[in-house]
């Protein structure tokens, strides 16, 4: 029996899961690290401590399973995208905190590439909104306000890395400075039609070429873990984007195929083949899991903030204990009782991308309690990712039959009924509901040989449950026509 480990480095916590080759679990690990939050619209992440956090997750995990690092085949890594690493290359030390995909502060850098009248050719290039979200303007930022960054970086003695290529370094001892083109695909520095670094958005951005990793197939044979970190040397064979790396988990390798993944925010991808598909209806153009020199790509919406929602109940109001209690206080009214919660902490993205929007409770009465605001805080998820649904068959690329669904709010049946609902589609539930962390196994095992195809990994994919719509497609618009209505409160004119 063959064994895949999956380095699992998310926003609010490090998880790495062993899988054997049919992609059972055998252990897991799992730590959450601290988040920073310097300003208001600011997010960031000590470097360091993603790391550590990663390598301990890896070592209880092996542990755990009995295992040791020459049991396992190869690793695969899984990252939250677009946050953005800045470290020396002479130490290995970062320069500064990481900017998380969610931080807003490069707004005003985004605002002036649209007076400069960049937005157009740089979706062109890049597939991608000019928003705050990418890494590109967050790459800028560092240069711009870290004391001597830039000449630095002008000298190469900095490099520059989305997460994945910050643990590959690590692993690596500095080794390899590479990324995976999923990855790439999300920084805005990428063109993702002609497969490489713009010279002309790396000018429009100001960032000197010398800080940016080689870029790799997201199944690739990246090196090895240097033998110290996990006991023996490991192969590092997939790389991709955590939300990419769902798509692959998921077994959605052809055009037509769509999943959302529940995590901190939703992310709804649509395989699209080997067409990049340009979206006239807010949803973006990426890279999708690349197996050899042929481009795949998919169209994603991106939600802010899906079950953070649920953290900030917990942790923001003290309304529960722990984010699994959302579901029973929820479940404790039959509805919302009209209220309706934007929870736009971090402004809204697609299909709106208003960077200035902020969180709303509306529709509150006296009778209002904080199982309706639970009840309306679970909706709001499914409410985003219907405007992103809406939005993917607007732009009629392929049809859609359904949505396979994963993360760990997906775990939540009360949230995925109220989505087939919204929908009019089956939602569908795989038994592995892990698919960020599958994919990357997965990714890895066809780098080494351990599988043979995608022929192979479709018939690992099992249903565990189907929800099934129970709603009138009136009624369901009516649901809509009261978000949208919310919507509108919290955007300014």
């Amino acid at each position: 029996m063959a064994y895949l480990l999956a380095m699992d480095q998310g926003t609010s916590s490090s998880r790495s899961i062993i899988f054997n080759q049919s992609g059972v679990i055998v252990a897991q690990a799992r730590q959450e690290f601290r988040q920073h939050f310097p300003q208001p619209g600011w997010v960031e992440h000590d470097p360091l401590e993603l790391w550590q956090s990663q390598i301990g997750t890896a070592r209880r995990a092996l542990a755990d399973a009995g295992l040791a690092a020459g049991d396992i085949s190869a690793l695969g890594i899984a990252n939250q995208r677009e946050t953005t690493v800045v470290w020396e290359r002479s130490s290995g030390q970062p320069i500064c905190n990481a900017i998380v995909w969610q931080d807003r502060r490069t707004e005003p850098i985004c605002a002036a590439l649209r007076v400069r009248g960049l937005a157009a050719p740089i979706q062109a290039k890049t597939g991608l909104v000019l928003d705050p979200y990418f890494s590109g303007t967050k790459l800028q930022w560092i240069l711009q306000q870290v004391p001597g960054a830039r000449a630095r970086a002008e000298r190469g003695e900095l490099a520059f890395g989305t997460v994945d290529a910050w643990l590959i370094w690590n692993l690596t001892d500095g080794g390899e400075h590479v990324t995976d083109v999923t990855n790439a695909s999300r920084t805005m520095l990428w063109n993702i039609h002609d497969g490489c670094w713009d010279d002309e958005l790396l000018a429009w951005l100001e960032i000197p070429r010398r800080i940016l990793p080689q870029v790799r197939p997201s199944s690739h044979r990246y090196g090895s873990s240097s033998a110290h970190w996990l006991g023996a040397p490991v192969a590092i064979g997939g790389v991709a984007g955590d939300q990419q790396a769902a798509l692959f988990g998921q077994a959605c390798f052809s055009p037509g195929i769509a999943k959302n993944t529940y995590g901190t925010g939703c992310f709804m991808l649509l395989h699209t083949g080997d067409a990049c598909a340009a979206s006239q209806h807010g949803l973006i153009s990426t890279a999708a899991c690349q197996l050899g020199a042929r481009p795949q790509y998919a169209l994603e919406g991106s939600v802010f903030i899906g079950g953070a929602v649920v953290q900030w109940l917990r942790d923001g109001l003290g309304a529960i204990r722990q984010a699994a209690d959302i579901e029973a206080l929820a479940a404790s009214v039959p509805d919302a009782g009209g209220v309706v919660f934007v929870p736009a902490f971090t402004g809204l993205g697609a299909p709106y991308w208003v960077a200035s929007a902020r969180g709303a409770i509306v529709g509150l009465s006296r009778g209002s309690t904080i199982a309706h605001i639970a009840h309306a805080a679970l909706e709001s998820i499914a409410f985003q990712s219907a405007a992103l649904l809406a939005a993917m068959v607007r732009d009629a690329v392929s049809p859609i039959a359904a949505l396979r669904v994963d993360g760990g709010a997906a775990a939540n049946n009360l949230l995925l009924q109220f989505q087939a609902d919204l929908l009019g589609l089956p939602v569908i539930r795989p038994q592995v509901t892990e698919t960020t962390a599958l994919g990357a196994a997965y990714l890895a095992g066809l780098a080494v040989g351990v599988y043979q195809g995608l022929p192979e990994l479709s018939a690992h994919w099992r249903i565990e449950r189907t929800f099934l719509p129970a709603i009138s497609r009136d009624q369901a618009a009516a649901l809509m026509w009261k978000w949208e209505a919310a919507i509108a409160q919290v955007t300014p004119v």
